[in-house]
């Protein structure tokens, strides 16, 4: 597609793409495989929003930390001596080496490895060797970001002006609270590559409609219902309401939720008649739980916020997904299951159990995700229309999507920024 003189797609190009829209189709195939577009999708979407990072729990005492990329930006993220966690560049503020290397790991401080500055765990600058007697320590800090804990789960932004966080933490957190994430240990995670768009990724995730021709071990357990996945509109089916119904007044929030710009949704969906868990055999995966269930078959609340993050939290354990795009056709899927901290394995649950159908229903979503990129790639793919009753959900993100590309290259917006 055409380029500006820095190489990037003209403004005007993607307009033109998001104004001739097929409603109710799939998207353009410039969409899923243009480099332009990508660069556009980071600038506008995930440099500027709260983007899920990592479950708390993951960062065990002071000094814990975790590092996560985002296009082009590197992160640390950090419990202080305060015991309060934060965000920082991964970048030394001597000549911008990367400082934390692993993936996660334990220091007492932050030392860069090039030339040794020394941060403390605030990211204030502690020592830095024969600078002369003008060098003000405190200017070369480490730079901050964004950073949120909510109910055991850490967001960032890496914009300098975060959007409202607080609307999205008031509606989400009694949701979320009875699940204990707070007292969750990560019993074992996994990244995967899948060969395939972002969108194409979240596309995957919001219909069941290919549920039972690619994956039978999840479709033991979780329903091919179109409302599971999908939006709700007009009247809830009575089974489901009456699902909702019996878990609050348990004391479980669990009424659908979709916040007005549809960035995030909330709800408490059933699982298969007589199902606890995502197991071979429908019974809970861990016998301790994680959090205050009441009853076992309370289902999975499902969360999802774009455009980072889709979760299901269960009676007895949590999975948290996050989505890191890679490149305009390759995109990284990690997956956490959080248990109990104190559950004991071999004891309390088998790992192989807890954790054998969604590393099957994910590397089945991997092939999926990467047999529509192939067939996008293709001179012969135009966009077909979505079902209207299995593809709701899809087509709820494909709009969002649009709706916040187009406000956000505005003429207005753009000049403002």
């Amino acid at each position: 597609m055409p380029r500006g003189a820095a190489g990037e797609p003209e403004v005007n190009t993607i307009q033109n793409l998001l104004a001739r829209r097929n409603p109710a189709h799939a998207l353009e195939q410039a969409f899923y495989t243009d480099p332009g577009i990508f660069q556009t999708d980071l600038e506008t979407i995930h440099y500027r929003d709260w983007l899920f990072a990592i479950p708390a729990c993951e960062l065990e005492k002071p000094g814990s930390y975790v590092t996560y990329n985002v296009g082009a930006y590197r992160v640390i993220i950090v419990r202080g001596a305060d015991n309060q966690i934060r965000a920082f560049h991964n970048t030394c503020r001597h000549r911008g080496s990367v400082i934390c290397k692993a993936a996660k790991g334990h220091a007492p401080k932050l030392v860069c490895p090039y030339h040794q500055w020394t941060y403390e765990l605030d990211g204030s600058l502690l020592w830095a060797r024969d600078m002369g007697p003008d060098f003000d320590p405190s200017q070369h800090g480490l730079k901050t970001m964004h950073c949120r804990e909510l109910a055991g789960l850490v967001y960032i932004c890496l914009a300098d002006e975060a959007p409202d966080f607080d609307s999205f933490a008031t509606i989400a957190r009694p949701y979320l609270e009875p699940h204990g994430l707070g007292n969750a240990k990560v019993a074992f995670e996994s990244s995967i590559i899948e060969m395939g768009n972002w969108k194409l990724v979240w596309e995957n995730n919001r219909e069941c409609y290919h549920c039972g021709g690619n994956h039978p071990a999840l479709c033991r357990t979780f329903p091919d219902d179109p409302a599971i996945t999908g939006i709700e509109g007009g009247e809830t089916p009575a089974h489901m309401q009456a699902h909702f119904d019996r878990c609050e007044a348990a004391g479980l929030p669990s009424q659908f939720y979709l916040n007005n710009d549809g960035q995030y949704r909330l709800a408490r969906m059933p699982l298969k008649e007589g199902a606890e868990s995502y197991t071979m055999d429908g019974k809970s995966a861990v016998r301790r739980w994680l959090g205050r269930s009441p009853f076992a078959d309370a289902g999975a609340l499902l969360k999802f916020h774009y455009p980072t993050t889709w979760n299901h939290f269960l009676a007895d354990h949590s999975i948290v997904f996050r989505v890191t795009p890679i490149s305009p056709t390759e995109t990284e899927v990690t997956t956490k299951w959080l248990v109990h901290k104190d559950a004991v394995e071999g004891v309390d649950y088998d790992l192989k159990r807890l954790t054998e159908v969604w590393v099957a229903t994910n590397d089945e979503d991997r092939r999926v995700v990467e047999d529509n990129q192939q067939g996008i790639n293709s001179p012969a793919y135009t966009p077909g229309p979505y079902s209207a009753t299995q593809e709701s959900g899809v087509l709820q993100f494909v709009d969002w999507y649009c709706t916040t590309l187009a406000d956000r290259l505005a003429p207005g917006i753009m000049a403002a920024e």
